[in-house]
C-alpha cells in the first residue's frame, strides 16, 4: 500500500511540473501577449467562469454601459474583445482575412484539429459549393425536401386521429433535420438509412461536447484536455465505410462519363467529388467534409425550428393566420420555391425568433491574426477574438423600438408592405449590422438560404397538418445557455394531434405533385 501511495504521489507530481513547465513557456511566449492576459491577473479567472454561466448578462451589462466602444471578456482561454454599433460592426465585417479570420475562430471554438484535422478550414471548397451551387440548386431541390418531409414527420411525430402524441422537441428535431438534410447531401437511399443518420446526429453532439469540454481550458492545458477526442474519430470511421460504397460508384462513374451521366445524382456529395478528384484528395477527407456539413446544417437549422415551434405551441393562436397564408400561397404557386417565398407571416415569425433567440449571444466573431488597430484607436493584440453581441444588438430598443425585447411575430410582415423592394431587407435571411443572427458580410452564413427553404417547409407542414401545443403549459420553454451558445431546452415537449380540417388542394398526392 505505501509503495502504491508513493507511485500515486509521484504521478500527481510529475503531471503539476508538466502543467506548471508548459504554463511557464505560454506565459513568456512574446508571440502571443492576448495569452499572456488571459491569466494575469489571476481574478479574470473568475471572471471567465461567470461568462461560461451568466454570459447571457454580461455581454448586457457591457453593451450598455459601452455601446460604440470596445470592451473585454474574460472566457477561459482568452480575452475576447466585444464591439458593438453600426459603425464598429462594419469595421469587423470590413478586415481582410489575413487581419481577421472568421475560419480560424470556428476552428479555436471546435478545436477539430485534435478530432478530424483542418483540412475542412484550410480548402473550405465545400462552404464554396453551399454558397453557389446549392443556393442555385433550390428550386430544383424544393421538390426532394418536401417529399422527405411527407415521410418523415409521421415516423418521428407518430399522432393519429384525434390522439395526442407528445415528443421531446429538439431531438426529434434533430433526427428530422438530418433526415431532410442528408436527402440534399447524400441522396437516396443513404439519407434513410437508420445507422449513417444516428452517426451524422452523434457527430454533432460528439463535436458539441468536445467544444464545451475544451472551452473550460486555457490554452496551455488545451493539448492534455484534447486527449478525449477519440469517439469523434471512431464515428468518423464507421461514416467511411458506409460512405465508401457510394463514393467509389459515383467516382467511376464520373472518370468514365466526365462532368455527366445519365441519372447523375444532383447532391452534395456528387459536388464534393467533382471538387476532390483534381485534389486527390482520400476519402476519410471526403466523409469529414459530409460530416461537417451535417455538423453545420443540423445542429443549427435543428435549433432554429425548436425555438420557432417553441413559440408556435405556446401561443396555438398564432396557427389560424399562418394556415390562411399557406391555403393561399399553394393555390398560387403550389409546393414550390416560389410557393414558399409567399410566406411572408411564416418567414416573419422564424426571423423573429432568431432575433430573440438565435443559436449563439455572438456574432461577426473574427480571430486577430496580427496585431492591429479598431477604428476607434484600440489596439487588439494578435491571438484576440473580436465579436459583435448578437442579442444584446437584436433586443435594444434604439435597434428594434419600444418593446425590442418582445417577441411579435408578425414584426416584419407588417414592416414590409407592398414595396417588394423595401421587403427583401426584412426577410429571414438577410443581414444586416444591426441584424446579425447569420453573421454579416462576405462570411455570412452560407447555407443560410438553404437553412430557410428546408425550415420554413417543415413548419408550414406542421402548421398545416397539425394541432400543437407545450406539454404542461406554462409557456414558452426558456433556452438554455453555456458561454455565448444558445440551446433550446433539451427536455421540453411539445403535443401534436393531426388535423382533420386541412382544406382541399393543401395536400395533394406527393409522388405525382411533389407536394405536402
Amino acid at each position: 500500500m505505501d509503495a502504491l501511495n508513493s507511485q500515486s504521489v509521484l504521478y500527481t507530481f510529475s503531471v503539476a511540473a508538466v502543467i506548471a513547465l508548459v504554463a511557464l513557456k505560454w506565459l513568456s511566449d512574446p508571440r502571443d501577449p492576448n495569452r499572456r492576459r488571459v491569466v494575469a491577473p489571476g481574478l479574470s479567472y473568475f471572471s471567465a467562469l461567470r461568462f461560461l454561466h451568466d454570459g447571457k448578462i454580461v455581454l448586457a451589462e457591457g453593451y450598455q454601459k459601452y455601446y460604440g466602444r470596445p470592451f473585454k471578456v474574460a472566457t477561459p482561454d482568452r480575452w475576447a474583445v466585444i464591439v458593438s454599433g453600426p459603425e464598429m460592426t462594419e469595421d469587423l465585417r470590413t478586415r481582410p482575412d489575413d487581419e481577421m479570420s472568421f475560419l480560424e475562430t470556428a476552428e479555436d471554438n471546435l478545436h477539430t484539429h485534435a478530432t478530424i484535422g483542418r483540412q475542412w478550414i484550410d480548402d473550405p471548397y465545400q462552404f464554396d459549393l453551399v454558397r453557389g451551387k446549392l443556393t442555385r440548386s433550390l428550386p430544383a431541390i424544393v421538390p426532394d425536401v418536401v417529399q422527405e418531409i411527407s415521410l418523415v414527420v409521421p415516423q418521428f411525430i407518430p399522432a393519429k386521429g384525434d390522439e395526442w402524441a407528445a415528443v421531446t422537441m429538439f431531438p426529434t428535431a434533430q433526427k428530422i433535420v438530418a433526415r431532410l438534410s442528408n436527402r440534399v447531401f447524400v441522396g437516396t437511399p443513404l439519407c434513410r438509412n437508420e445507422e449513417f443518420l444516428d452517426l451524422t446526429i452523434q457527430f454533432v453532439r460528439e463535436v458539441l461536447q468536445h467544444r464545451a469540454h475544451m472551452k473550460k481550458f486555457p490554452f496551455f492545458l488545451k493539448p492534455l484536455a484534447g486527449l478525449r477526442s477519440g469517439r469523434v474519430k471512431a464515428i468518423v470511421e464507421r461514416a467511411v465505410t458506409l460512405l465508401a460504397p457510394i463514393v467509389e460508384q459515383r467516382m467511376a462513374e464520373l472518370q468514365e462519363h466526365g462532368a455527366d451521366w445519365d441519372d447523375k445524382p444532383n447532391d452534395m456529395l456528387t459536388w464534393i467529388l467533382e471538387e476532390s478528384i483534381p485534389r486527390r484528395t482520400p476519402l476519410a477527407e471526403i466523409v469529414q467534409r459530409v460530416l461537417m456539413l451535417n455538423f453545420v446544417a443540423t445542429n443549427t437549422t435543428s435549433q432554429s425550428a425548436t425555438h420557432a415551434l417553441f413559440h408556435l405551441a405556446a401561443d396555438p393562436a398564432l396557427l389560424a393566420p399562418l394556415r390562411a397564408e399557406a391555403a393561399a400561397a399553394v393555390a398560387a404557386h403550389g409546393w414550390t420555391k416560389a410557393g414558399l417565398g409567399r410566406l411572408w407571416r411564416l418567414d416573419s415569425l422564424m426571423r423573429e425568433s432568431q432575433r430573440t433567440n438565435g443559436v449563439s449571444l455572438l456574432s461577426v466573431m473574427r480571430k486577430a491574426l496580427k496585431d492591429l488597430t479598431l477604428r476607434d484607436g484600440t489596439s487588439v493584440p494578435r491571438g484576440t477574438l473580436v465579436a459583435v453581441p448578437a442579442l444584446a444588438t437584436h433586443l435594444d430598443a434604439a435597434v428594434n423600438g419600444a418593446g425590442a425585447d418582445a417577441f411579435e411575430p408578425f414584426r416584419w410582415a407588417e414592416m414590409r408592405g407592398e414595396d417588394a423592394g423595401e421587403g427583401v431587407k426584412h426577410q429571414f435571411v438577410n443581414t444586416s449590422p444591426l441584424y446579425i443572427p447569420f453573421g454579416h458580410g462576405r462570411h455570412a452564413c452560407p447555407g443560410r438560404f438553404f437553412a430557410a427553404t428546408q425550415m420554413k417547409a417543415l413548419l408550414a407542414h406542421l402548421i398545416v397538418h397539425y394541432d400543437m401545443e407545450i406539454v404542461g403549459g406554462g409557456g414558452r420553454p426558456a433556452n438554455e445557455y453555456f458561454a455565448e451558445f444558445v440551446m433550446p431546452d433539451g427536455t421540453a415537449q411539445i403535443r401534436f394531434r393531426e388535423r382533420r380540417d386541412v382544406p382541399a388542394g393543401v395536400d395533394p398526392d406527393f409522388v405525382t405533385d411533389n407536394a405536402f
